[in-house]
C-alpha cells in the first residue's frame, strides 16, 4: 500500500476502544522494524520522525525508505513528522510524501502558538495531510530539548477545547504527566484531568513520553481516551543492548548486517508487545 494519512486508523481505533501505536524511527533497519512487526500483528502503524532524525538521516532519503516499506506490506502506514517547530520543514516533509505533520509551538505563548498551527493546517489540508499540535509542555528530553518538571505545564481542559475549535487540528497532543526519555521512577498521570479533556475535545488525544509507562496506566489512558500513544526510547534501548550485546560475543565483528540485524530483531519484539498493548492487533484487516 501506499503512505496514507492515519485519520482513518485513528478513528477506527478511536472506534474500538484501541490506539494506534507511532514509533520514532531513524534508519532503514528501524523502519523495517516496525513495518514487518506491524504487518505480523496485522495493525495499522504510524512511523515518526523527529527534526533531529531528519537532519540525521535527511527527508528524501527517511521519505523514501518508508514508502517502500508502506508499499511492501498490506497494512495502512503512515509517515508523521514529531515535534517540529519549523514550519519550512514541515513544508519540505510535505512535499516529500509525509502523511502527518505535528507543529509543536507548545513554548510560545498560546496566541503565537495558536498563529503557528493555523498557518500549518492552512498547508497541510490542502495536501491531504494530518496536523498534530501540542498545548501543554511534556517535560523530559526529546532531540536534545530539554523540558525540567518545574516547567512543565499540564494541558487545561478548557484551554485544549478553545485550541482544537481556533486551529482545526486533527490530533491533539496533550500534558498530562507522562516525560519524554527515561523515567527516573513510575510515572503519576492525571486520568482525571485525561478525561475532563475528553469530556471537552472532539478529535482524537495523543500520549506522548509513552516509553516506560506501566502497561496498565496506557490501558487506562486510552480507555479514558488517547487514541495514539507515542513510543521512541523504548525502541532505542534494546536496539543499543543488541548492538553492544554482539559486540561482547564477538568484539571483533565488523559486518554491520550481523550487529544491526541482532538490533532489528530486538526492536521488532518490542514494536508487536506495543501494539498488542494499545488493543490494535487485527485492526488492519477491519480497514480494507
Amino acid at each position: 500500500m501506499a503512505l496514507v494519512n492515519p485519520l482513518a486508523m485513528i478513528e477506527a481505533a478511536r472506534r474500538k476502544g484501541a490506539a494506534v501505536a507511532a514509533f520514532n524511527v531513524h534508519n532503514l533497519e528501524t523502519v523495517q522494524a516496525v513495518v514487518e512487526a506491524a504487518a505480523a500483528e496485522r495493525a495499522p502503524v504510524m512511523l515518526q520522525t523527529t527534526p533531529g532524525t531528519l537532519k540525521h538521516a535527511g527527508i528524501p532519503y527517511i521519505a523514501a525508505i518508508a514508502k517502500v516499506a508502506a508499499e511492501l506490506h498490506r497494512i495502512p502506514v503512515a509517515l508523521h513528522v514529531d515535534h517540529c517547530g519549523s514550519f519550512g520543514t514541515i513544508v519540505q516533509c510535505i512535499q516529500y510524501g509525509y502523511t502527518s505533520v505535528m507543529i509543536d509551538g507548545s513554548h510560545y505563548p498560546y496566541p503565537e502558538n495558536v498563529a503557528l498551527v493555523q498557518r500549518v493546517v492552512e498547508i497541510a489540508k490542502a495536501a491531504g495531510v494530518a496536523v498534530e499540535a501540542e498545548l501543554g509542555r511534556i517535560g523530559g528530553t526529546e532531540d536534545q530539548v530539554t523540558v525540567a518538571e518545574r516547567e512543565a505545564t499540564f494541558t487545561v481542559p478548557e484551554e485544549a477545547r478553545d485550541f482544537a475549535a481556533a486551529t482545526g487540528i486533527n490530533t491533539l497532543a496533550i500534558a498530562i504527566g507522562t516525560a519524554h526519555g527515561e523515567y527516573h521512577g513510575e510515572p503519576r498521570i492525571d486520568f482525571e484531568r485525561l478525561t475532563a479533556i475528553r469530556s471537552l475535545v472532539d478529535i482524537p488525544l495523543v500520549l506522548h513520553g509513552a516509553s516506560g509507562v506501566p502497561d496498565e496506566s496506557v490501558r487506562q489512558a486510552i480507555r479514558r481516551g488517547i487514541a495514539k500513544v507515542n513510543i521512541a526510547t523504548e525502541l532505542k534501548i534494546p536496539m543499543a543492548q543488541a548492538i553492544q550485546a554482539s559486540f561482547a560475543q564477538n568484539p571483533r565483528e565488523n559486518d554491520p548486517r550481523n550487529y544491526l540485524g541482532a538490533a532489528k530483531e530486538a526492536v521488532k519484539r518490542v514494536v508487536r508487545e506495543k501494539i498488542r498493548l494499545c488493543g490494535a492487533s487485527g485492526l488492519a484487516d477491519e480497514l480494507r
